[in-house]
């Protein structure tokens, strides 16, 4: 969750995580608990990431970027699309003839972001911004990401102003009945 360094190397950190992940989803030959974990494990990273971004790395596309606003939202909805597909991945069955082709549709969308972010985004921010600056904003983004939820909230606000104030509540609801129920532990 917390790798360290500055917020480009933060987040491509999580991004190999993510894709390892999906890597080893993809190697699994069943469903049963064995997916649901995965999945659920791929889910917490993912809502915790794009969390993350959405209170910290994106208002500094929008200061620090030139044309942020039009980037920073592009990547918001990408988010969107992301967190809906979780959602329903959330309440399917690992035996849903679905389960897969959803997955899929997951995999693809996570790996657009990922190259997007990683082959235009980044290297914007990182002309844009002082080495202590993204130094600052990787030390923001894995605070957030500590107190971050860990399940999908589609419908939640996804300004950064309204993820700060209710994020750390809605997440300490997540890790509690993440502690319930065992969810994530695997």
């Amino acid at each position: 969750m917390g790798h360290g360094g500055n917020v480009i190397d933060e987040l491509m950190a999580d991004h190999r995580e993510v894709e390892e992940m999906f890597a080893r989803i993809q190697a699994m030959t069943g469903g049963g608990k064995q997916l649901r974990d995965a999945v659920d494990e791929i889910t917490i990273e993912l809502v915790r990431h794009s969390v993350a971004e959405e209170q910290h790395l994106y208002p500094a596309v929008r200061e620090h970027v030139q044309g942020g606003d039009r980037l920073a939202d592009k990547e918001i909805a990408d988010h969107a699309r992301v967190e809906e597909i979780l959602k329903a991945l959330e309440q399917m069955d690992t035996g849903d003839a679905q389960m897969s082709m959803m997955l899929q549709r997951l995999m693809d969308e996570v790996a657009a972001h990922v190259q997007d972010e990683e082959s235009n985004l980044f290297p914007m921010l990182r002309g844009a911004c002082t080495p202590e600056q993204l130094d600052d904003l990787g030390d923001k983004i894995r605070r957030a990401k500590a107190m971050a939820p860990t399940r999908p909230h589609p419908a939640a606000p996804d300004s950064p102003t309204a993820s700060k104030l209710l994020a750390p509540g809605v997440g300490l609801v997540d890790r509690a009945r993440d502690f319930v129920t065992g969810r994530g532990k695997s």
